[in-house]
C-alpha cells in the first residue's frame, strides 16, 4: 500500500511562497513590456533575421506585427495567454513568458504573414534567440 503525503503546514509555506513570487515574476514581466514595446520588436525581428531564423520581404511589417503581439500580451488574461503558449509550454523548464508568447505567436500565426518568406530553425533555437532579446529589454 503507498503511503499518503501529507506536508506540513511549514512545508505549505515554503510552497505557496514559491509559487507566489514566480506568479509576481510573470506579471512584473508582462507589466514590464508596455515601455518598450517598440525596442523590443526591433531588437527581436533583427536578431532572428540576422540567425536566418526568419526570412523576410519588409522588416518593418514583420516588426509591426511582433508590437502588436507584446501589446495583445499586455492587455491579454491569464486564460488567454495560458492558452496561447499551450503547444510550447514544456519547451523549457522555466520559460520566460513573454518569450514563451512571441515564440508561439511567431511559429504559428507569423509564418502566415504575407512579408515572411519562411521561418527556419527549431521551435528552441526561435524561442533561445527571442529569450536573448526579452531579458536584456526586461528586467
Amino acid at each position: 500500500m503507498s503511503k499518503n503525503f501529507r506536508p506540513s503546514t511549514r512545508e505549505s509555506s515554503i510552497l505557496s511562497k514559491i509559487e507566489s513570487s514566480k506568479e509576481h515574476a510573470r506579471r512584473q514581466a508582462i507589466k514590464g513590456i508596455q515601455g518598450c514595446i517598440s525596442p523590443l520588436s526591433n531588437s527581436i525581428i533583427m536578431k532572428l533575421v540576422e540567425n536566418n531564423l526568419v526570412e523576410t520581404t519588409n522588416k518593418n511589417g514583420i516588426q509591426e506585427q511582433i508590437e502588436q503581439c507584446l501589446d495583445k500580451l499586455g492587455h491579454a488574461e491569464d486564460f488567454d495567454i495560458e492558452y496561447q503558449v499551450a503547444p510550447l509550454r514544456n519547451i523549457m523548464k522555466h520559460p520566460h513568458i513573454v518569450s514563451l508568447y512571441v515564440t508561439v505567436f511567431v511559429i504559428e500565426q507569423l509564418i502566415n504573414h504575407k512579408d515572411v518568406v519562411d521561418i527556419f530553425g527549431s521551435d528552441e533555437e526561435i524561442y533561445f534567440c527571442i529569450n536573448r532579446e526579452v531579458i536584456r529589454h526586461l528586467p
